[in-house]
C-alpha cells in the first residue's frame, strides 16, 4: 500500500473513531501505523506501546497497526488487553517508550473502534491528527522495519493504582463496602484485581469483557446506564458505587442513597482534599462544569479555571499551568498531583476512597452537603456540520452586542441573575451541546427560553435529542 485515503468522518478532534466494516477497518489501523512511526521517527522516538480494548474487531485493528508501525521502522511493545489509561501507564513509565496508541471505541456503541494516541509524552491531536491523514494520502511514510514484543503490564498498574491511598490508614477503611461496574468494558480485569488489594469489601458487576455489552451501555455519564450500579448499593446497603465506561477512562459514581455525582461534584471532593495538601493550586474544570465547582474551589483558596471541553485540550492546559488536577463534566478526571496527568478511572476511584477518608466524611455525606441547583443534563442535537460552528459564532456576537456576560472559552456560557447556560459545538460531531443551571426550576426555565431564542434568531430549534 503506498498511500491511504480516510474516510472524511475519522479523523476527528480528540482521536480517531469509526464504524467497522463502514468508515474504519485493517487498511485505515495500516495506514495510521505507518504515519505515527514516520512522525515519531522524525522526532527522534523509536518504539511505541500498543494496547487495545475489548471490542470484537480490536485484535484485527491491532495487527494491521502493528504492521504499519513495524514496516516505518518502529520497534512495538505489545501490552495486549487492557483500559485505555493503562496503555497510558505504559507510555509513562516505561523508560525506552516514546509514543503509545490504544485501540478503542471509548463508549460508542459495539460497532465502532478507534485509536487514542500519545506522542513522546503528550496527548497527540488536533493538527497531529490531520497530519497523519495528509501523509496518508500523499504517501509520505518512511520504510523500515521494526520489530514487536510482549509485555505484560497489568500486575505493575494495578499496583501502581493502590499508591492512591498512600499515606492512609487502610485499617480505617476495613468496614468500607463499596459496589463496582465495569460494564464488560475493557477495565474489568484490571478492577478484579484490584479490589482483591484493597481494603474493604467489594461487589463487582460485569466485570467479564465483552465487545459487544450485554448488560447496558458503557457509558456512566447517562442516567439510565447506573440501573444496576443503584440496585447492587440499595440491596447490599453499600456506601457508594463506582462505574466505568468502556475503555476506563471515564468514571461515574453514585452515593449511598443512590444519587448520581457527576463529574463535577467529584471534582468538587477532589479538590476539597487536593487543596488540604497543596493549597492555593490551580484546579481545570471545562465548560460544562457547575458553577458550584468554580465557586467551591475559590471558597477553599484555590485558583479555578475554565476550559475546553475535551480529553486532549484539557491535558495541554494542565501541563501549561503546572496543576495538579483538572477534570470535565464527562467523568474524565485528571490527577498530576501524585500520578501522571492522564485521565484514569480507576485512580479516580482510588482517590475517592482516599478523599473521603482523608476528609473524615463519608461519599453519602460530601454528596449531600453539595448546593442543591437545578440543571439539565448535556442536552444534544443535531445541526448540519457545515452551521453548528457558524450558529454559535452568531449567537457570541448577538450576545455581545447586547452587553450579556459572555465567556467564549469554548462556545458560549452565558451568565445571568437566574444562572448560566452554554452552547458549544461538538469537536467529534454534528451536533451542538446546550446546558444551563440555576438556583430553582422558574430560573432554569428561563435560562432554556434564552438558549431557545438565540437558537430561532439562527433559524434553527432545538429538536431531538442526538446520541453520544
Amino acid at each position: 500500500m503506498k498511500s491511504h485515503t480516510f474516510d472524511p468522518t475519522v479523523l476527528r478532534e480528540y482521536d480517531i473513531r469509526g464504524i467497522i466494516g463502514q468508515t474504519l477497518g485493517p487498511a485505515d489501523a495500516y495506514a495510521i501505523g505507518r504515519g505515527f512511526a514516520t512522525m515519531l521517527r522524525g522526532a527522534g522516538g523509536r518504539k511505541v506501546a500498543v494496547g487495545y480494548d475489548g471490542r470484537t474487531s480490536s485484535p484485527e485493528l491491532e495487527a494491521a497497526l502493528i504492521t504499519g508501525l513495524a514496516a516505518s521502522g518502529v520497534d512495538v511493545v505489545r501490552i495486549g488487553m487492557g483500559p485505555t489509561p493503562m496503555l497510558y501507564y505504559a507510555e509513562a513509565s516505561m523508560e525506552d517508550v516514546q509514543g503509545g496508541i490504544q485501540i478503542t471505541g471509548s463508549h460508542n456503541p459495539a460497532n465502532y473502534n478507534g485509536f487514542k494516541m500519545v506522542f513522546l509524552g503528550r496527548p497527540f491531536f488536533g493538527a497531529d491528527i490531520q497530519e497523519l491523514g495528509r501523509r496518508a494520502a500523499a504517501g509520505e511514510w518512511i520504510d523500515g522495519s521494526g520489530t514487536s514484543e510482549r509485555r505484560e503490564i497489568l500486575e505493575a498498574y494495578v499496583e501502581r493504582l493502590t499508591q492512591g491511598l498512600a499515606g492512609i490508614d487502610t485499617a480505617s477503611l476495613a468496614d468500607l463496602k463499596i459496589g463496582w461496574d465495569a460494564g464488560n468494558g475493557a477495565a474489568g480485569p484490571a478492577l478484579e484485581l484490584l479490589v482483591q488489594k484493597l481494603p474493604g469489601e467489594h461487589h463487582t458487576l460485569f466485570t467479564q469483557v465483552d465487545g459487544t455489552f450485554p448488560n447496558h451501555h458503557p457509558d456512566p455519564t447517562e442516567e439510565k446506564n447506573l440501573a444496576d450500579l443503584k440496585a447492587l448499593v440499595a440491596a447490599k446497603n453499600l456506601d457508594f458505587g463506582i462505574a466505568f465506561d468502556g475503555d476506563g477512562d471515564r468514571i461515574g459514581a453514585i452515593d449511598g442513597e443512590g444519587r448520581v455525582i457527576w463529574g463535577d461534584q467529584l471534582l468538587m471532593i477532589y479538590a476539597e482534599d487536593l487543596l488540604a495538601q497543596t493549597p492555593g493550586s490551580t484546579i481545570i474544570a471545562d465548560v460544562k462544569a457547575s458553577r458550584a465547582l468554580f465557586d467551591h474551589v475559590s471558597r477553599l483558596g484555590g485558583h479555578p479555571v475554565m476550559w475546553k471541553t475535551g480529553h486532549s485540550l484539557i491535558k495541554s492546559k494542565m501541563k501549561e499551568l503546572s496543576a495538579p488536577l483538572a477534570g470535565e463534566m464527562s467523568g474524565h478526571v485528571f490527577f498530576a498531583h501524585q500520578y501522571y496527568g492522564f485521565d484514569d478511572a480507576l485512580y479516580a476511584a482510588v482517590r475517592l476512597i482516599a478523599a473521603s477518608a482523608r476528609l473524615g466524611r463519608s461519599v453519602t455525606e460530601l454528596r449531600g452537603a453539595m448546593p442543591a441547583l437545578v440543571n439539565t443534563p448535556e442536552l444534544r442535537f443535531q445541526v448540519d456540520e457545515s452551521r453548528k460552528f457558524a450558529v454559535v459564532e452568531e449567537v457570541r456576537d448577538r450576545l455581545s452586542a447586547a452587553g450579556a456576560a459572555v465567556d467564549a472559552t469554548d462556545g458560549v456560557r452565558v451568565s445571568t441573575a437566574d444562572g448560566w447556560w452554554l452552547l458549544r459545538a461538538s469537536n467529534t460531531q454534528d451536533v451542538l451541546v446546550a446546558r444551563a443551571e440555576s438556583d430553582d426550576q422558574a430560573g432554569l426555565d428561563r435560562l432554556m427560553e434564552q438558549i431557545d431564542a438565540q437558537l430561532a434568531a439562527s433559524g434553527l430549534q432545538r429538536g431531538p435529542q442526538a446520541g453520544h
